[in-house]
C-alpha cells in the first residue's frame, strides 16, 4: 500500500499501542487528535528538521521594486509562500559562489544584487508536502512525529510518551543520515548580522540585539 495520510495516522497510532483507523472519517478521539496535527502544521514541523533533498526546490528570485529599504542593503526579495528553511543563497545559478552578504527576516531576504538563486525545503503539493513522494526513513520520522503529539491525550501515559519521544528522536537520526547521503554537499545558507528593518506593515522601523542568521 502506498503511503498516504491514513497510513501515517495508523503508523502513528501504532506506536501509540493503539489500533488502526478504517477511514480518515472514522468518530474515534484519535482520529481527531491526529487531524489537528495535521491541521496545525504537523508536516511542515518534520519539514522543518533537515534539508531534505526530497523536498528541495531551487529557484531565482528577482528583487521586489515595491519594496525600497530605508537603511542598509538596497534589495528586498519576497520568500516563496512554500519557504520552509533555507540550503543555500547563491549569487550564481550553478550555486558555486554562496552569496555572505544578505540579511534574512520575516518575509524578505535583503540583498545590495538585483538577483539571488535560493534552494530551500518546500511544503508545495509537489514537493516535500506530497506524501507519495516520501523516502521511507523520512515517512517513519514523521508518523513518529505524529505519534508524540497525540500519545498522551491517546493513552494518558507519560512512559508511553518518553517511549515515543526516543522513537522519534532516532528516527529523525536515522532520516538525517539517510537524506545527507542523497545528495551532493551544499553551500549552508549563512547571512549577515540581522537588523529589524520593517515591522507588520514593512514601514516601522527598529532595532534588534544581531543575531547571526543562517
Amino acid at each position: 500500500m502506498a503511503n498516504s495520510q491514513l497510513t501515517l495516522y495508523n503508523d502513528a497510532l501504532i506506536h501509540c499501542g493503539e489500533r488502526a483507523l478504517a477511514n480518515l472519517s472514522e468518530e474515534r478521539k484519535p482520529r481527531r487528535l491526529l487531524d489537528q496535527v495535521w491541521a496545525s502544521g504537523g508536516v511542515k514541523a518534520c519539514l522543518e528538521e533537515a534539508d531534505w533533498n526530497f523536498a528541495m526546490r531551487t529557484i531565482q528570485i528577482d528583487y521586489d521594486p515595491t519594496v525600497e529599504p530605508s537603511f542598509g542593503y538596497n534589495r528586498a526579495f519576497i520568500k516563496p509562500s512554500d519557504w520552509v528553511r533555507s540550503a543555500a543563497i547563491c549569487q550564481d545559478e550553478f550555486f558555486n559562489n554562496p552569496l555572505i552578504q544578505y540579511e534574512d527576516e520575516t518575509g524578505y531576504w535583503y540583498s545590495d544584487l538585483d538577483t539571488i538563486y535560493v534552494r530551500y525545503v518546500s511544503n508545495d503539493t509537489n514537493y516535500g508536502a506530497d506524501i507519495t513522494i516520501w523516502p521511507q526513513s523520512f515517512y517513519d520520522f514523521a508518523a513518529a512525529h505524529f505519534a508524540s503529539k497525540v500519545v498522551l491525550g491517546v493513552t494518558g501515559s507519560k512512559e508511553k510518551l518518553k517511549e515515543v519521544m526516543a522513537i522519534r528522536k532516532d528516527a529523525l537520526k536515522g532520516a538525517k543520515a539517510k537524506s545527507a547521503l542523497t545528495g551532493p554537499p551544499r553551500f549552508p545558507a549563512q547571512g549577515g548580522w540581522s537588523k529589524a528593518r520593517q515591522g507588520r506593515d514593512r514601514g516601522d522601523r527598529g532595532n534588534n540585539s544581531g543575531n547571526l542568521v543562517g
